[in-house]
């Protein structure tokens, strides 16, 4: 519809980074803002959140000069302003807070006070037309790194024929040696490996140590400075768009949605 400024979405806000991840890899060359909004607190409670980010959303779907999918929660755990998070770059990081949701490794979209929308660039303008692509492959698994972690799970995922494994990794990418013949093995039979860092802030880098070296000889591609969530979603977009392996990685290893930072940004909370 040409007449629509924008679109807003209620969601549960407990994955709600996935679906934003998701919308943002599946919706090419949005033409308009696509709004996720959620609450932490219920309707029927006096410190509810519910009603001030569905408004806000409304006027920011309608109003934002930029054409990209974003979260929109509170900035902190007052009503005085709201936050709109890329949907590539955002995370719940509280359970209960209102305020839950953080941009990480980047700066937010926009900032929302009394009315006003105060934006940040880089963003994508308005305008261009839609290109859907929403095909996801599901064989693929997020795994995460720890000492003493059961290297038989990825014989598990080779004997169920998975396609994809994001690892999350500790530090800038690393896994315990013990399981490196069995990344090698799940390579060797056509899974596709992605190393993402469980710090959340700053980058995978797995040239540093020789164990990251060894990895990357192996053909594990580094997720840069992306969430290990939204590398889980991406990978199962890419695989539902090729199965060349240069290609995936070329994929993986390009910025499509904003969920790549050239440099990644901290700034402890919020701006």
């Amino acid at each position: 519809d040409k007449d629509m400024d924008g679109i807003v979405l209620t969601h549960g806000t407990d994955t709600m980074g996935y679906t934003a991840a998701a919308l943002s890899f599946s919706l090419r060359n949005l033409p308009i803002p696509v709004i996720l909004v959620g609450s932490q607190r219920s309707s029927d409670r006096p410190s509810s959140d519910a009603y001030l980010n569905l408004k806000t959303a409304v006027l920011v779907a309608a109003k934002a000069p930029f054409a990209e999918v974003g979260v929109l929660m509170h900035s902190n755990i007052s009503d005085d302003e709201l936050i709109v998070h890329r949907g590539t770059k955002v995370r719940k990081m509280h359970t209960s807070r209102r305020d839950a949701f953080q941009s990480i490794n980047s700066i937010p979209l926009a900032k929302i006070r009394n009315g006003n929308i105060e934006v940040y660039k880089p963003y994508k303008n308005r305008g261009g037309n839609l290109e859907l692509k929403a095909e996801f492959e599901n064989k693929v698994a997020l795994i995460k790194c720890f000492p003493g972690m059961p290297s038989e799970i990825f014989d598990f995922l080779i004997e169920k024929k998975y396609r994809g494994i994001v690892l999350e990794g500790t530090g800038l990418g690393h896994a315990p040696e013990y399981v490196f013949s069995k990344i090698k093995r799940a390579i060797d039979n056509g899974i596709v490996i992605v190393m993402t860092s469980q710090c959340l802030f700053g980058r995978v880098n797995m040239n540093v140590y020789s164990t990251g070296r060894i990895l990357l000889s192996m053909g594990v591609i580094p997720g840069e400075d992306m969430l290990p969530e939204t590398a889980l979603v991406k990978l199962m977009w890419v695989l539902a768009q090729t199965n060349d392996f240069n290609e995936i990685k070329e994929l993986m290893l390009s910025n499509i949605a904003g969920e790549i930072s050239e440099r990644s940004e901290y700034r402890g909370k919020l701006l």
